[in-house]
C-alpha cells in the first residue's frame, strides 16, 4: 500500500493502517522525543501519548500543509516540549544524580547523533553552522525562539528570519 493510501486509510480508521504507520514511523519519532527528554521511560510514555493523537486526530492531517512524517515529527515535538515544560518534569529535574549531569552535557552537544536519529543529518551538514546551531536548539532541544535568542546573544527578530531561512533552505535541500 503507498503511504497516500495508508494515510487515508488510517483517517478512514483502519487499524491495519495504524498499525503499519506505527512501524514506520515509531523508531524515528522515539528518536527525536528521546533526544528532547533524554529518559527512556519518558520517551516511551510520549511515543504512546503521540501514536494516541496521530490515530484520535488522523483527520487533521492536510497533505497540502506538508509531509506526514512532519505532521507526526511536530506532534512528537510538541507532545516532548510540553512535557520537560511540565511541573513534574522540572520536580523531578531537580533531584538529578551528579552522575546524570554529564550525561545531559554530553547528549545535549551531541547534536549529530541526533539528527541522524531521524534520518537528516546528512542534509542537515550541508547547512551553514549558524543554521546547524538554530535547528538544535529549537527542534532537538526544544528551546523557544527567545530562549535561543539569549542562548545566542541574538535578537529576537533575528533569530526568528534566520530560523525561517534556514528551514527554507533544508525544504530545498529535501527537494533535490
Amino acid at each position: 500500500m503507498q503511504q497516500d493510501g495508508l494515510i487515508l486509510e488510517l483517517q478512514n480508521g483502519n487499524q491495519r493502517a495504524f498499525e503499519r504507520i506505527y512501524e514506520l514511523y515509531s523508531e524515528s519519532t522515539y528518536g527525536i522525543i528521546y533526544s528532547i527528554v533524554h529518559d527512556e521511560k519518558v520517551a516511551e510514555e510520549i511515543l504512546q501519548d503521540v501514536f494516541l493523537k496521530i490515530w484520535n486526530n488522523s483527520s487533521s492531517y492536510n497533505s497540502d500543509k506538508g509531509r506526514f512524517f512532519t505532521w507526526v515529527l511536530n506532534i512528537a515535538r510538541n507532545a516532548s516540549i510540553d512535557q520537560i515544560r511540565s511541573k513534574s518534569h522540572k520536580n523531578s529535574q531537580k533531584n538529578l544524580k551528579a552522575d546524570n549531569f554529564v550525561d545531559i552535557l554530553e547528549s545535549s552537544s551531541n547534536f549529530s547523533s541526533k539528527a541522524d536519529a531521524i534520518g537528516i543529518k546528512k542534509y542537515i551538514d550541508i547547512l551553514k553552522p549558524v543554521c546547524k546551531k538554530l535547528i538544535d536548539l529549537l527542534f532537538f532541544q526544544g528551546f523557544t525562539q527567545k530562549e535561543t535568542a539569549e542562548e545566542l546573544d541574538m535578537p529576537l527578530g533575528t533569530v526568528k528570519t534566520k530560523n525561517r531561512a534556514c528551514i527554507n533552505k533544508l525544504r530545498e535541500i529535501l527537494v533535490e
